[in-house]
């Protein structure tokens, strides 16, 4: 890719950046949210058309005016949010937009059969006729891969691929990256976390703020070196905070029952716990063992069926998410783009979604526009939203990482008494991931209550000052201080606390 420029309205995107991919290599692309990573591949699957540069294949000059073109060209693409259709079977979504008919029909059987033979081939292990609604997102993103792989591609493009996966998933798929280059495969790896860079690409090209800083060997390098060029300065790796200094209890939860959507069974059975003022407490285990379900109960977004939630000794437990947002709850939730924004509105009226009823941003039911536009730049710039046309930017338009920190800003800056965060750094930068940490922490310091749920075990060992470990629905560990392969025995369900000391 040489010299590309590509602009939206207000940003220059990608400034004059030039790329070039090696056959057999894998190719990390770094850089903080917004730097253009997502844009500059979007340009080479065709999804965008440059205003200037030109993209060559094999020494040759190629216009690729659309993702079936890119497909022509062996080039394939996993995407951030992926593009599959959820009332769709898996084999429906392989075959989409490359189906083989005869006299009008769908051949089903060799393409169940090809898709069988890839999935073994690569360890990406799927049922072909389960639904896309009913299968976890490690699943979904398995059926991306198995897309590029059934169209025969032979330039890999991965955006952010293990920002919603497990710790196990992500060891997976490294694994198929490594195999996929042995083959001759080329990988393009958008990524924000440096040790799976060091782990597993062979170079990094760095961009910032939509320029080219530079392209290094990784086995010449470092972390510290990458996340220089990266943002720009020096980022502190260690978390430093002080003792807690603990107060009343915020949260009480007891014996709660949430049931669970994918299945007749409950998701969280019987749990039961208390957060204080002035600690962090984290909600620590493999996905899918019942921390979602346990945030809907607690947030109001889905009702419980037995049990009490208690929020500075008031019960809430079937109180509506309004008036748990008014008694001083605040919710980063998991998926920001299905429960923490409208993608549609502008960045400002996103800003005041829980609060345009208060008097400040209202005049007997009329919004006061220039309120809502002064308060929304004030949490622009005291959290670094970046965005082409500051407060009336669509939310849709932002990078994930940007519409991430618009969420923070909003929910942080309510002064909660209680801050639910889930996966708050999922998909962000190291410089965004330093500042994050830096305001739970503050949050904490400030007196206020933080339930941080994450399935990043750093995180979870350096922001907490007690971790509960919840398999299968129960909570099974409550620590203060614990060694990783500690957590590991007990959020693979190996060990558990009570019947241990029971023996």
């Amino acid at each position: 890719m040489l010299h590309i420029t590509k602009e939206f309205p207000g940003i220059k995107a990608n400034d004059d950046i030039t790329l070039q991919l090696k056959k057999g290599e894998i190719h990390a692309l770094l850089g903080e949210n917004g730097a253009g990573k997502s844009t500059l591949m979007s340009v080479l699957f065709g999804l965008y058309q440059a205003e200037q540069g030109e993209i060559r294949k094999n020494g040759k000059t190629v216009h690729i005016k659309d993702p079936n073109e890119a497909n022509r060209l062996g080039i394939g693409m996993v995407h951030q949010h992926f593009k599959l259709v959820e009332c769709f079977t898996v084999l429906d979504n392989i075959i989409l937009g490359v189906e083989d008919t005869k006299r009008g029909f769908l051949q089903y059987d060799s393409a169940r059969k090809k898709v069988m033979e890839l999935s073994q081939k690569y360890g990406l292990r799927v049922d072909p006729d389960a639904l896309i609604s009913d299968i976890s997102v490690g699943m979904q993103q398995r059926v991306e891969i198995l897309k590029m792989l059934y169209r025969d591609n032979e330039i890999l493009i991965f955006d952010e691929p293990t920002a919603v996966l497990t710790p196990q998933e992500i060891k997976e798929l490294m694994a198929i990256m490594r195999g996929f280059k042995e083959e001759g495969k080329s990988i393009l790896f958008i990524t924000h976390k440096l040790q799976e860079i060091m782990a597993v690409a062979d170079r990094c090209s760095v961009l910032r703020k939509g320029k080219y800083i530079g392209t290094v060997d990784i086995a010449n390098t470092t972390r510290e070196e990458l996340s220089r060029m990266m943002v720009g300065r020096e980022v502190a790796f260690d978390i430093q905070k002080k003792s807690p200094q603990v107060g009343d209890v915020v949260l009480s939860v007891k014996d709660l029952v949430v049931a669970s959507k994918a299945h007749n069974n409950n998701a969280v059975k019987g749990v039961s716990f208390e957060v204080h003022a002035g600690e962090i407490v984290c909600i620590s285990g493999i996905e899918g063992n019942g921390q979602t379900e346990l945030v809907y109960g607690l947030t109001g977004l889905e009702p419980v069926k037995s049990g009490s939630i208690t929020l500075c000794g008031k019960d809430i437990t079937h109180a509506s998410i309004r008036e748990r947002s008014k008694d001083g709850m605040s919710h980063i939730p998991e998926d920001r783009h299905k429960y923490g924004l409208v993608l549609d509105y502008t960045l400002e009226q996103n800003m005041v979604l829980q609060r345009y009823w208060e008097p400040e941003f209202q005049n007997h039911g009329v919004i006061r526009s220039q309120a809502v536009r002064k308060y929304a730049q004030k949490l622009i710039d005291k959290f670094d939203v970046r965005s082409g046309q500051g407060p009336v930017t669509i939310a849709r338009s932002m990078s994930g990482g940007n519409q991430q920190k618009a969420i923070i800003a909003r929910e942080i800056d309510k002064n909660p008494q209680l801050l639910v965060a889930v996966q708050p750094t999922r998909g962000l930068d190291v410089g965004a991931i330093e500042y994050i940490h830096q305001q739970l922490i503050a949050e904490r310091d400030a007196g206020r209550a933080v339930l941080l749920i994450s399935l990043e075990l750093d995180e979870v060992r350096s922001l907490s000052d007690r971790i509960l470990v919840i398999y299968e629905g129960e909570i099974v560990g409550d620590f203060e201080k614990a060694e990783m392969e500690e957590l590991g025995l007990y959020m693979a369900g190996a060990k558990r606390q009570g019947k241990e000391a029971a023996k």
